[in-house]
């Protein structure tokens, strides 16, 4: 089949290079893509957000498959668009990309439901969010309601850092997605994510993985979009994924079918284990960015076919999703200033030699620019390797990273530092 993915990130070049590997796929076109989905996609420059655009280029090269990787074009409408046009796509219509674009929907979702998650209020008013503050203790969590590229969550140890968090929501500070707030009480445990993809009747697991946010060693500093993951998570044990399964993607896929807003696509479930069992933090309705890269690395199978299963109501027949058992881990390079004023142009090389033991480099920000590989974002690229545990797999990546040149790049020392703990105290 011939397949248009659009996006132009690591998470869309890691999807780009496992279709590409796909038996069923015939032809790959990338939109906008990138440097590295270059190596194995045609690029074209398409606006996604021009749907008619899109559905015109698919007419014309007899596309059977439209994958949408980033979110933003899902809670536009892209889908439903393409869909009218008779194209099979692989991501949810509008009303279901609100578990994303909307923090309250999915909340308000989940107490209809009774899906474990954290206590919570919204509001579209700043005077009564701020008086609300009041029924929550310390730390507290105030989220911007819509899409904000995964910087509109802050954890506020303080009552004048909460109020002065929801006074930058609603003064603009997060654009048009802080125009409401959802106040949550804030859970403790441990984070993790886990995957399941569903036709909006059928649900399949498709895997689990740990980020790491924050931008320094420790996990300290600023939120980022993710500076680094692993795959599979042992912390969600096959006990607990069964869980998951039951008392929070089931429910989630059921509802939604009732309500008229049936969900098809990947459902990326961002969970905290508490002592009291798993919680749902929040939905993505895409692969998560790097995690997707440490899925793709140890997925084995047709994606294509089963993205297509996904997308035309058959993925109670389609063929199970397989995973290698090693382990993958991704180390996100960024440019120097990220996450606030990333340095773009920088010069990187040696990427050959990167993969030379068998690591994956993913394009995530790069540009090419006089025959040269520059950086042009703030996560330029995802250094990705496999190993039979966390501790192998973290060596075989940094070692990777070091035959990297990038002067202007920097990344953290210690992704996955939780398992490589764990598993150095049971060796």
């Amino acid at each position: 089949m011939n397949i248009l993915l659009i996006g132009s990130g690591g998470r869309e070049h890691a999807l780009g290079w496992r279709l590409a590997q796909s038996k069923s796929c015939s032809k790959l076109y990338a939109a906008p893509g990138n440097p590295g989905l270059g190596e194995c996609a045609e690029c074209v420059a398409l606006d996604s957000s021009d749907h008619q655009a899109v559905a015109e280029f698919c007419r014309s090269k007899a596309v059977d498959l439209l994958v949408i990787g980033p979110e933003a074009p899902l809670v536009d409408g892209l889908g439903d668009s393409l869909r009218a046009e008779g194209i099979a796509v692989f991501g949810p219509d509008r009303a279901a990309a609100q578990l994303e674009g909307s923090k309250g929907f999915t909340k308000d979702l989940c107490a209809r439901a009774n899906i474990p998650t954290a206590a919570y209020v919204r509001h579209a008013d700043k005077s009564a969010a701020l008086a609300d503050l009041e029924r929550f203790g310390l730390p507290v969590v105030i989220k911007a309601d819509g899409l904000a590229a995964g910087k509109g969550v802050i954890i506020a140890e303080t009552s004048e850092a909460a109020s002065a968090a929801i006074e930058d929501m609603f003064g603009g500070g997060f654009g048009d997605a802080g125009a409401e707030v959802v106040i949550e009480e804030c859970m403790t445990g441990e984070e993790a994510s886990f995957f399941a993809l569903t036709d909006g009747e059928a649900i399949v697991p498709f895997g689990s993985a740990q980020d790491h946010k924050r931008v320094g060693d420790g996990d300290v500093g600023l939120n980022t979009g993710g500076m680094g993951a692993y795959s599979p998570a042992p912390v969600l044990t096959p006990e607990l994924e069964s869980r998951v399964m039951e008392e929070i993607i089931q429910p989630t896929v059921d509802t939604m079918r009732a309500e008229g807003m049936p969900y098809s696509g990947v459902l990326y479930a961002g969970l905290m284990l508490t002592s009291e069992g798993p919680k749902l933090i929040e939905y993505n309705c895409r692969f998560g960015d790097p995690e997707c890269q440490v899925l793709m690395t140890r997925f084995s199978g047709d994606l294509a076919a089963l993205m297509l299963a996904c997308a035309t109501g058959e993925l109670a027949q389609a063929v199970a999703p397989k995973f290698d058992s090693a382990t993958a881990l991704t180390v996100v390079m960024a440019a120097k200033g990220y996450p606030t004023k990333p340095e773009k142009g920088g010069a990187i090389s040696g990427i050959e030699a990167a993969e030379a033991d068998g690591a994956k480099v993913f394009h995530a920000g790069t540009a090419e620019k006089d025959g040269q590989l520059v950086a042009s974002g703030g996560r330029v690229i995802n250094v990705t390797a496999r190993g039979k545990n966390v501790i192998y797999a973290q060596k075989a990546a940094y070692a990777a990273v070091d035959r990297i040149d990038f002067p202007s790049g920097f990344c953290r020392r210690d992704i996955g530092w939780r398992e490589v703990e764990r598993e150095g105290a049971n060796a």
